[in-house]
């Protein structure tokens, strides 16, 4: 004789199933009765993201996002955005893809340090962003330094220009560092010092009275050139901003007044909009018109009458003049559909 099979509760738990579009495009799944509305213990599949619909659980008043699929990569600072996996480094690392992947990336080099003395602002560090195709494996991952400031600042019978920043990698990416800010020199025509390095994002120019230094050029699809000096005989001069990511920066407006810092560039990798790899700004004189250049946003650092302000840290910001201030370190973010 034939075992007989109760099939009853087959179909009486397709009650359960609700997929009207009074739910906000969500599909619930539950042991209760559906309702409108939230209900703890539901788990919802979210269908709004047509492309890659997500799959909820709903308890104690909130929406969770339970892990259901492996790690598709590993190394650095992880989090989730929308559909995004997101990894972000700080530091010097590795990206360890553990299956074939398209990754976007952001890439920011160390911003260039502000020139000693009525010098030019840092250069923002180089900016490439894109989508690159990785085979698994392991990546290493470098974070560009930011740009030292002159190791005796504030000499002015030899005033120093800035450092450049330090590149970042990815693969086979290479964001180059800022340049540094030029200085006032050592009071010659020939001295080099005054003009801004070519960097990223090239370093602004330094001057001292009729001895004027040039802003330095950026390299192209990374970053915007420096801004030139001003000055006159007697004692003059102000340096130029150093360049940024998203522009150039300013030239020394008189003879006594800095000019800013070119404005930095926006990337959303992240999941929030941010600005990166500003220049800095250039230094005044004391005398009338004075005037001290301010950074560009995405991290650089105005000039003041003192050391300057350094370029934000993981910004890729060139350093303020004054007597000089360091450039702000690098970032490299990447990320790829979960």
């Amino acid at each position: 004789m034939g075992r007989t099979r109760d099939t009853s509760k087959i179909f009486t738990t397709l009650q359960n199933i609700d997929v009207s579009s009074s739910l906000d495009t969500r599909i619930f799944i539950s042991s209760a009765s559906p309702t409108s509305g939230n209900t703890n213990g539901r788990l919802w599949i979210d269908t709004s993201t047509a492309s890659a619909p997500v799959l909820q659980t709903y308890g104690s008043g909130s929406f969770r996002k339970p892990r259901l699929v492996k790690s598709k990569a590993l190394g650095g600072i992880i989090l989730e955005s929308g559909i995004y996996t997101v990894h972000t480094f700080l530091s010097t690392g590795s990206f360890t893809a553990l299956e074939d992947l398209s990754v976007e990336y952001l890439v920011v080099a160390g911003g260039g340090a502000g020139g000693d003395g009525r010098g030019g602002g840092g250069g923002g560090g180089g900016y490439r962003t894109g989508t690159l195709s990785l085979l698994a494996g392991v990546n290493t991952i470098t974070v560009g330094s930011g740009g030292a400031r002159s190791s005796n600042p504030g000499v002015t019978t030899s005033a120093a220009r800035g450092g450049n920043g330090s590149n970042s990698v990815f693969s086979t990416i290479t964001s180059t560092g800022g340049g540094g800010g030029g200085s006032l020199g050592s009071f010659t025509a020939i001295d080099e010092a005054k003009h801004g390095s070519v960097g990223g994002s090239g370093g602004g120019a330094g001057a001292h009275d009729s001895y004027i230094g040039n802003g330095a050029n950026g390299i192209s699809g990374q970053g915007f050139g420096g801004g030139g000096g001003n000055g006159s005989g007697g004692a003059s001069g102000a340096g130029g901003g150093g360049g940024g990511a998203g522009g150039n920066g300013s030239g020394a407006p008189g003879i006594r007044a800095g000019g800013n810092g070119g404005i930095g560039a926006q990337s959303s990798i992240s999941g929030v909009a941010t600005y990166y790899a500003g220049g800095g700004g250039g230094a005044g004189y004391v005398g009338s018109g004075q005037a001290w250049g301010t950074g560009g946003l995405g991290g650089g650092g105005d000039a003041t009458s003192g050391d300057g302000v350094a370029g934000g840290t993981n910004t890729g910001g060139g350093g303020g003049s004054g007597y000089g201030a360091n450039g702000g370190s690098g970032i490299v973010i990447l990320r790829y559909l979960t």
